[in-house]
């Protein structure tokens, strides 16, 4: 058997429990050898709960005492650039948690160091490793809908604000609020269905008006009390690109709706897409027609977990499908509309 890929966790929060060590901890290729967080309560818990020997609480530390072939970046955005590129600096490859980074500046810089250095970058993009993306994916690809010159994509909350007094609504540690955390993962696919696009400008409008209400946090998240709530709980955009395509997008922690959404649409000159919590549908027309048709992706076979896709690419030296080049361009959406919300106009790219 081939010598097993040396991993590390940084961070052992949820995200890091729940999804990157419960992943990689079952893949043969792939033996946990430690886990870095500053809080190292929360460490060792992981520690024991994965059989992990090493217990780290400086991950520079960590990179000077073991070779590591690979990380999972799973800690506050704040600290995603500087981890991912001090790794980078090492050799090691990582698996970074959305979003790149907390600005297109710093998201850039993990760009350089990447191509500067030996080390691959996956972003942390699962909704592109489902059975109806990759299905959406490919119909884009074989010409089903022609040329897509409008989308648009959103995800709103009732109640969901991820907590109270903690780093998510402090924007020097996030780098936003709804559209940051949200944002980024419809963004990303209707990005990623019309092939990352040059974007010319983007207009977007942020609200925070949920920020004193303990009555919209999201189930299960933590209220500390008062802190820092310094981000917005609802964005709405819009985007062009050089083609003249357009993508509208609303994203919210906490609104007035009857419930929770997360949806996205394609249209294009020979069909369109949608879908919503789950559902795909397909509109076209046929013998001048109108059809709609309900794809049965279940039996797709071809889906691959973002897990086994990123070891694939370290293994037999691939880029990764989620590039950092994307989760950079990404950001200068997210910035731009950031800025324009401020500026109250429209912003060239």
């Amino acid at each position: 058997m081939a010598e097993k890929l040396k991993y590390a966790c940084i961070g052992a929060g949820g995200i890091a429990d729940k999804k990157h060590l419960n992943e990689y901890s079952k893949r043969d290729s792939v033996e946990v050898a430690a886990i870095c967080d500053s809080n190292i309560a929360a460490a060792e818990r992981l520690a024991q709960k994965y059989n992990v020997k090493n217990i780290f609480t400086d991950y520079n530390e960590m990179f000077d005492k073991l070779k590591l072939d690979f990380i999972s970046v799973c800690t506050p955005n704040y600290l995603h650039a500087p981890i991912t590129i001090s790794a980078l600096k090492k050799g090691i490859s990582v698996h970074c948690e959305k979003p790149l980074a907390i600005n297109a500046e710093e998201a850039q810089e993990i760009v350089d160091a990447k191509n500067k250095y030996k080390g691959k970058v996956m972003v942390a993009l699962n909704n592109r490793f489902t059975a109806e993306s990759a299905f959406v994916k490919s119909c884009v690809e074989k010409g089903m809908f022609g040329e897509i010159y409008h989308a648009k994509c959103g995800w709103r909350r009732r109640n969901g604000i991820p907590g109270k007094g903690v780093w998510f609504t402090d924007k020097k540690l996030s780098g936003g609020g709804a559209l940051i955390d949200l944002g980024v993962h419809y963004l990303d696919l209707v990005m990623y269905f019309m092939g990352y696009p040059q974007v010319v400008s983007v207009s977007g409008a942020t609200y925070s008006k949920f920020a004193n209400s303990d009555n919209r946090l999201r189930a299960g998240y933590k209220n500390n009390g008062d802190g820092k709530f310094d981000v917005e709980d609802m964005a709405i955009g819009h985007l062009r690109t050089d083609s003249n395509a357009t993508v509208n997008f609303e994203f919210s922690w906490a609104s007035n709706i009857e419930k929770e959404v997360k949806y996205y649409e394609l249209m294009g000159t020979k069909g369109g897409v949608s879908f919503v919590n789950g559902e795909l549908k397909l509109y076209s027309e046929i013998f001048d027609t109108s059809i709609n048709i309900l794809p049965d992706v279940s039996s797709n076979r071809k889906v691959v977990s973002e897990f086994d896709h990123f070891i694939d690419c370290i293994i037999n030296d691939k880029e990764p499908d989620s590039k950092p080049e994307q989760g950079a361009a990404l950001m200068k959406i997210i910035d731009a509309a950031y800025k324009s919300s401020e500026l109250m106009r429209e912003i060239s790219l």
